[in-house]
């Protein structure tokens, strides 16, 4: 199959990449909610179980960009089956594991996740045919991580506190096998298509190394002391190895991700955008989690349980795929001015979540309007990358977005848990809530600032 066939080549092709991509949404939702679970029923400590998070995002940080690379070559149908494989065997691992560290060993497994998205993407633009056809594929697919960890969350919760933990990690096992099978019966097999260029393995190591050491220490630098030798030494690492790895990769011929690319004025807008919204986004949604499940005593908590505790993204959900269907109602010219649109919604929400979050009707209507930033910023990104790369190299730069958005997360959980760890109770809220709020503020008035002078530009015939 080429790049070349029309829509009509699999009707079902897209409902399938979309059910494969929920499998991201339904093993991240195994994540924040149930660590306090699994301290308990594995006996470690809550600062040793939060490796069940950083295990899993360190795994897929490393692996998107492979995987994104991978599949621009040939026989990305095949990848796409092979890396849901994995992630069964780790789903059964980590839900029958009589031990913590067994448990780890499938949460690692687990991260592989990460990558599926920016795979489904590429079969998409591949099958489709031109990006134009593609174009709402691709944003829908973007966001089905968001949209679905408002479903996950709630089912995650209703699982854990009604039967197991282990019973939410044998359900993820079932729902990724279903996956495997919905693309392997409906996804059409790749031929010919794609390339065959050489795999960079020093890139890919170089890479893998440095995004390890900078997860790593903001991962765990508030546990170990963020001026501990540790934190110091993972940071010095892990920068040195992206240094040379940049040096590398634009100077090989067949590197994993093109950086003169990534240069480009509408792909480095996306990337710029994913780093500073994920760090956003995530530090308002961590500290609302923490909001939702602490003790009315606390002077700010809401005192769900756990059974409810989950329904707190459920508008999260909802409003992403409203933002989703609006921008994909706008039409393709629409993307560059979604980024600026939907970060101020983001901005928006998180600014009204850090000084009204005494009542939970308030938080739902702020998780709302995240999602519907969430859905018309986030649809745009891989959309505007897709289009400004050549066909061969989606995969690549569309995983390195993707990596972008992991490492913003990451530093925003870390931010938050070093500033609970240095003010905990409500201040330390109050002061993760402002810094989410500044964060997505800022990237809002600079993307609003480039919209302005890109308009300029285009007046004066510049």
């Amino acid at each position: 199959m080429t790049t070349d066939q029309p829509l009509n080549t699999s009707k079902s092709l897209v409902p399938s990449l979309i059910y494969a991509a929920l499998t991201t949404s339904i093993v991240s939702s195994l994540g924040m909610l149930l660590v306090p679970s699994i301290a308990s029923e594995l006996d470690v400590s809550v600062s040793a179980a939060q490796w069940m998070l950083t295990v899993n995002l360190l795994v897929g940080a490393v692996a998107t960009p492979i995987m994104g690379r991978l599949s621009d070559g040939r026989n990305t149908k095949r990848l796409l089956l092979i890396s849901l494989a994995v992630i069964l065997v780790g789903s059964i691992v980590a839900g029958s594991a009589p031990t913590f560290g067994v448990f780890l060993v499938g949460r690692a497994l687990q991260g592989l996740t990460y990558g599926i998205v920016p795979v489904t993407i590429v079969l998409a633009r591949r099958h489709l045919g031109g990006a134009g056809r593609a174009d709402p594929a691709i944003s829908t697919l973007s966001v089905t991580v968001a949209t679905g960890l408002g479903l996950g969350y709630p089912l995650t919760g209703i699982l854990a506190s009604m039967l197991d933990y282990r019973v939410a990690f044998w359900f993820a096992a079932v729902f990724v096998l279903t996956a495997i099978v919905v693309v392997w019966k409906w996804v059409p097999s790749d031929g010919e298509a794609g390339t065959s260029r050489p795999f960079d393995t020093p890139g890919a190591a170089l890479l893998s190394v440095g995004l390890a050491g900078l997860l790593i220490a903001v991962s765990q630098g508030s546990h170990w002391g963020w001026l501990s030798v540790p934190t110091i030494a993972a940071i010095v690492i892990g920068a040195a190895c992206l240094v040379v790895w940049a040096v590398v990769e634009l100077r090989s011929r067949d590197p994993l991700i093109n950086l003169h690319v990534v240069k480009t004025p509408d792909v480095l807008l996306a990337n710029l955008t994913a780093i500073s919204l994920g760090a956003s986004m995530y530090m308002s949604l961590s500290t609302i989690s923490i909001i939702a499940q602490a003790p009315e005593s606390t002077g700010y908590g809401l005192e769900l349980p756990l059974f409810w505790a989950g329904f707190v993204m459920l508008p999260l959900s909802v409003g992403s795929l409203v933002g989703n269907r609006f921008v994909r109602r706008l039409g393709p010219g629409s993307m560059t001015t979604m980024l600026p649109a939907g970060s101020s919604l983001m901005a928006a929400s998180a600014l009204m979540i850090w000084l009204t979050n005494d009542h939970l009707w308030e938080i739902l209507v702020g998780m709302t309007l995240f999602g519907l930033g969430m859905g018309s910023a986030y649809a745009a990104m891989p959309t505007l990358i897709a289009r400004n790369v050549a066909v061969f190299e989606v995969g690549s730069a569309v995983s390195f977005n993707q990596v972008l958005r992991t490492v913003g997360g990451a530093a925003g959980s870390a931010i938050v848990g070093s500033i609970l760890a240095a003010s905990p109770g409500k201040s330390g809220i109050t002061a993760s809530l402002a810094v989410a709020a500044i964060t997505a503020t800022a990237v809002c008035v600079a993307l609003v600032i480039n919209q302005v002078r890109v308009a300029r530009k285009s007046a004066h015939g510049v």
